[in-house]
């Protein structure tokens, strides 16, 4: 396979991008460098193109079921990646990550049962436990020289006091953590002992750096109820074609979390989003290979330019995703503060640490997934904005 050129500027805007057209509504001006929302400004493996071309000759756009090869390319991929063995039966296929933990929490628990979350966490996982009316229990992640733990004395006086379900992000977003097995399997313990479910989002395992390795949970949990939540969106830039997939080997489980999303009349078959699946599954590899080296010298050079000239910004270390994690507290800026500071001081639009929960106030979060000319810039102004206000 040839090089892959991720230098390649692609004009995004007026194609509807939420990243770049909803500049003007969500941060004030709409010339902001957007780094904010988790999709990446580089172009899809050619093979997805080539697949939705192809489908899209064939004028006839109706309704879709699941072939054998989605789950066959899903199967393989997981197996070949991951070492992990996913038996087909137990592939419900979604239409998103978020909506399938609506779904799942609903199904699997009753209104006002506890549901745990480990901020600073991905937003939305708040917002499944609050908005299916469930008492949302929060066990924060603790810093320990720069990498995120989890409280296992916490977590377990909560399981033991009645909660019934953990949401777990795996890998960490925002935090870029890679769980070990150590870590998974002492979740997996007290999940054991208090008959607590857990959901796990691993939307981002495809996307882990050398000298890391992602393990899926259910892959460590025998007896333990373990959901897993995954799609090829994130890995392959195809978020926007809305299909994702939960692992559930209970068959109870994928039943009642099935006649939730059947009460919804949703569906993720598209046959759009079904080709690209199957396409990058069975020939993106190559190019996530490249990408993940790509990724990796974006985030040494940015932990290195602001280390070199303005080390009050630290960058965590990154484990996975694309997702830098920035400490923003030896700026002495309030979260207003940080805000204004970066959209209408640097130019440069991020998420807020505050969105992600308790423990996110001061921190800022970097999507690094774009060209490098376009990160050096906006670091560049971080830099000069910085200078200039002091």
């Amino acid at each position: 396979m040839s090089k892959i050129d991720f230098d390649l500027l692609i004009d995004r805007s007026g194609t509807y991008s939420l990243k770049y057209d909803a500049r003007k509504r969500l941060f004030g001006r709409e010339d902001a460098i957007p780094l904010w929302v988790a999709d990446m400004d580089f172009a899809a493996p050619e093979a997805v193109t080539n697949a939705l071309t192809s489908r899209a000759e064939h004028p006839v756009y109706g309704y879709s079921e699941y072939p054998e090869a989605l789950y066959q390319a899903t199967q393989e991929w997981f197996q070949r990646r991951h070492q992990w063995q996913i038996d087909s039966q137990h592939i419900l296929i979604c239409p998103g990550v978020v909506p399938s933990l609506h779904a799942t929490i609903m199904a699997l628990t009753e209104e006002h049962d506890q549901v745990i979350a480990q901020p600073p966490v991905y937003f939305p996982f708040f917002s499944a436990v609050t908005e299916t009316q469930r008492d949302l229990i929060l066990n924060p992640l603790r810093l320990v020289d720069d990498y995120y733990q989890i409280n296992y004395e916490q977590l377990a006086e909560q399981a033991a006091a009645g909660a019934k379900m953990l949401l777990l992000c795996s890998p960490h977003n925002p935090g870029g953590r890679v769980w070990t097995e150590t870590e998974l399997t002492k979740l997996l313990d007290i999940a054991r002992q208090y008959q607590l479910i857990i959901i796990s989002d691993e939307i981002h395992a495809d996307l882990v750096f050398q000298g890391q390795k992602h393990i899926p949970l259910a892959s460590l949990a025998d007896d333990v109820p373990v959901i897993t939540a995954v799609s090829a969106s994130k890995t392959f830039n195809i978020a926007g074609l809305g299909m994702s997939m939960l692992i559930v080997p209970n068959t109870e489980h994928k039943k009642a979390i099935e006649s939730v999303f059947n009460s919804w009349h949703v569906s993720a078959a598209n046959p759009f989003s079904i080709e690209a699946t199957i396409a990058a599954y069975q020939h993106g590899e190559q190019w996530l290979d490249q990408l993940l080296v790509y990724l990796q010298q974006t985030y040494n050079w940015v932990q290195d330019y602001f280390a070199e000239h303005l080390p009050k910004i630290r960058v965590l270390p990154l484990q996975s995703t694309y997702l830098l994690w920035l400490d923003c507290q030896d700026l002495q800026l309030d979260d207003k503060q940080l805000r204004t500071f970066f959209v209408q001081q640097a130019g440069v639009a991020m998420n807020p640490g505050a969105m992600f929960g308790e423990g996110g106030s001061g921190f800022m979060r970097m999507n690094i997934a774009a060209p490098r000319a376009i990160i050096e810039q906006a670091c560049q102004q971080i830099v000069l904005a910085w200078g200039s206000v002091q």
